[in-house]
């Protein structure tokens, strides 16, 4: 069984990782992209990102309600950009209840991917600090029920719980 979160700044090779390690899983792969192409150079990157995937596995996406899926094999990419999405929706007040109901449903294999906020400086603003409040919250919340954690640093990931 892999229940793994991925964490880690930005471009440090978390979504990448998030493959490698869903490609030694047997059977079909599922993906749960939680970005908006709300522009050229998004529509740009989520082409890409399809590409790298390749026909192995089966994309949805989905930007808000991630707890109405239930599916083994995942890859759910990323934490970040959904909370962005509650964020932007006016939803942020349901972060959590709508996390905790998607962790409950899937309970087979899953990789989740975040970025890690605990690093950083305090933001000026506060809806940045709120974001990140939340964010760093959600991450401690899947970080608890997940067997492995991994912090990727340059491309090589760094174990905080259980290991490969």
């Amino acid at each position: 069984m892999t229940r793994l979160l991925i964490t880690g700044g930005i471009k440090s090779g978390k979504s990448s990782y998030a493959l490698e390690r869903a490609n030694k899983l047997n059977g079909k792969k599922n993906f749960l992209a939680t970005a908006i192409p709300f522009d050229k150079e998004m529509e740009d990157r989520i082409i890409r990102h399809k590409a790298e995937r390749g026909p192995e596995f089966i994309t949805t996406e989905e930007s808000l309600d991630i707890h109405l899926h239930k599916m083994d094999n995942l890859i759910l990419d990323c934490i970040t950009v959904w909370m962005n999405n509650l964020f932007y929706k006016e939803k942020e007040e349901e972060w959590e209840t709508i996390l905790t109901q998607f962790l409950s449903r899937n309970t087979g294999n899953i990789i989740i991917v975040t970025n890690e906020v605990g690093l950083g400086n305090v933001p000026m603003d506060s809806v940045a600090r709120k974001y990140n409040e939340y964010l760093a919250a959600a991450n401690k919340l899947i970080a608890a029920s997940m067997e492995e954690v991994v912090l990727m640093i340059s491309g090589l990931p760094l174990w905080i719980k259980g290991a490969e």
